[in-house]
C-alpha cells in the first residue's frame, strides 16, 4: 500500500487538506462575528434626546415633582450660562 498515492500525498490528501484549513476558517471567522454581534453596542434608533424643558414639563405633568420643585428646576434651567438647547456630548 506504500505506492498507491503518488509522492505520498496524492490529489484528495492536499485537497482534504485545504479544505480542512477552509472549515475552520469559516469557524472561526463565525465565532469572531458572533461574539462581535454579541457584545455590540448599539444605541436603539428609537432614542430620542430631549432638552431640558421638556423633560422637566413632563415630569411635572405626571405628577414626579410638584411645583415648587418645578419652579426651582425651571429657574436653573434658564439661568444665563446654562444652555438649554444644548447638544448632549458637543
Amino acid at each position: 500500500m506504500m505506492g498507491w498515492y503518488p509522492n505520498g500525498w496524492g490529489a484528495m490528501g492536499v485537497l482534504g487538506m485545504v479544505l480542512m484549513v477552509a472549515v475552520w476558517a469559516v469557524i472561526i471567522a463565525g465565532a469572531i462575528w458572533l461574539i462581535a454581534r454579541a457584545t455590540r453596542t448599539e444605541h436603539p434608533a428609537g432614542v430620542v434626546h430631549e432638552p431640558g424643558r421638556t423633560i422637566l414639563d413632563r415630569r411635572f405633568a405626571a405628577g414626579e415633582i410638584d411645583a415648587q420643585e418645578y419652579a426651582s428646576a425651571r429657574r436653573t434651567l434658564e439661568s444665563p450660562g446654562t444652555e438649554s438647547s444644548a447638544t448632549p456630548g458637543a
